[in-house]
């Protein structure tokens, strides 16, 4: 099983507002970085319900008939969801990446910070793909968090664009 992060922050380390706004990122993603051919890859992503409700507000669902694993103690609403495939689980990163890996999937995307940071300090994150947007917005929501110890990267790949994007790929070394 492979397990991906693929995110945009600002160039200050935020994936979005502390409101969780994402007005700053490019309108419509700015030119193609290569979320399309990501996404093609991947079997299920696994969000956190604050991503989910963020994404709820996206019109249309952005995720087409990708499945998708939200995670939450509480009981969730998928009425609003049209054609999309959602279903909720809860536990530990180790037991939700079990439960997929049951069902046969092989290639999972992770998001949202909370969930991101969670799967990384659990060591079960292979890949981040992170595209920093020229931007500074002082204060939000970060990426990264505190770690119980140092999680070692190691270089793939750096990758610029017009608008000024610029995307760095690691490899999370075990």
């Amino acid at each position: 099983m492979t397990v991906s992060v693929f995110v945009g922050v600002s160039v200050d380390g935020f994936m979005a507002r502390t409101n969780h706004d994402l007005d700053w990122l490019p309108e419509g993603g700015g030119e193609p970085h290569g979320y399309e051919e990501f996404m093609a890859t991947i079997d299920a992503l696994v969000i956190g319900r604050k991503t989910f409700e963020k994404v709820l507000t996206f019109d249309p669902w952005p995720y087409g008939s990708k499945r998708v694993v939200v995670l939450s103690r509480s009981s969730l609403d998928f009425s609003g969801v049209k054609g999309g495939v959602l279903e909720q689980m809860s536990g530990s990163p180790a037991e939700i990446l079990h439960q997929l890996s049951l069902s046969g999937a092989r290639n999972i995307y992770v998001d949202g910070g909370i969930t991101i940071q969670g799967f990384l300090d659990a060591g079960l994150i292979q890949r981040l793909i992170i595209t920093r947007v020229p931007v500074l917005i002082g204060s939000g929501i970060p990426l990264f968090g505190r770690l119980s110890h140092d999680i070692r990267l190691h270089h793939v790949a750096t990758r610029t664009f017009p608008s000024g994007l610029v995307q760095t790929e690691y490899e999370v070394l075990r």
